[in-house]
């Protein structure tokens, strides 16, 4: 499977009379090919450190990316949204001309702690060929300059829950979240609950509460990065067993 790595400077950009918040940011791709490039684009994609089982099924489908640890935020990012555009008058041999893509953070890109593209405090991208592709020409070159920023995510379909764990350990992974897309905080109530019981990032999209809710109808409340917040009652039935996947009738916009 070919993939391209995307690494930055820490330079931010002013960008004359266009102005964006949070400020551009100056990034690189790099190319690494491998065997089977030629089937990336129909390949379901894993979501690795975020742990989303699947791409697809998470609701990202094959415009996703790694990101380096600071824009990973120990696995807050995992959901977020952003906007990539090739800088093409800085490599216009590499770059598409009106090339854009909205890719989702969806894994971790590790540094390597010897001047990777990874390495703290650059701010890297991972991106999947078709994501690539979208931006740029496909080369052995392999190193385009890049535009990005944060943007809102748009889904498909309410805000789906994957039931893990084992009696009196919930862990619920969470996926095809609308809005910012990336979650700072969640809560979970049974039908037998009288109130909201926070619950603890255990890595990546997956949060974890320490009650026995088997047999009770489940209940969500989210909060997003930039502060909007979701109640999502009954989402789940009672009769919900270890390893289902319930989707909301309620999105973030």
């Amino acid at each position: 499977m070919a993939k391209r790595t995307v690494g930055s400077t820490a330079m931010q950009l002013s960008m004359g009379t266009i102005r964006i918040q949070p400020p551009l940011g100056l990034s690189l791709f790099i190319l690494e090919k491998e065997r089977d490039s030629m089937k990336l684009d129909i390949v379901p994609l894993h979501g690795g450190a975020c742990g989303y089982d699947n791409t697809f099924h998470a609701g990202f489908g094959t415009n996703t990316a790694a990101v380096s640890g600071a824009l990973f935020r120990g696995g807050e990012a995992c959901g977020a949204c952003y906007q990539v555009r090739c800088a093409y008058t800085l490599d216009p041999k590499w770059c598409l001309p009106r090339g854009v893509v909205t890719i989702t953070a969806t894994n971790f890109c590790p540094p390597n702690n010897n001047g990777g593209w990874c390495d703290p405090p650059r701010q890297h991208f991972d991106m999947s060929m078709p994501a690539f592709l979208r931006i740029a020409r496909q080369g052995d070159e392999g190193i385009v300059p890049i535009l990005y920023r944060r943007v809102q995510c748009r889904r498909r379909g309410g805000v789906r829950f994957t039931l893990k764990g084992q009696s009196n350990f919930n862990m619920v992974m969470i996926s095809n979240v609308g809005g910012s897309g990336d979650i700072r905080a969640a809560w979970i109530k049974g039908s037998r609950t009288r109130t909201w019981v926070p619950m603890h990032r255990n890595w990546g999209a997956n949060w974890q509460s320490s009650m026995d809710l088997r047999t009770q109808t489940l209940s969500f409340k989210l909060i997003l990065v930039d502060g909007k917040t979701l109640e999502l009652f009954n989402v789940v039935p009672s009769s919900w067993k270890f390893g289902q996947t319930f989707a909301s009738q309620n999105q973030f916009t």
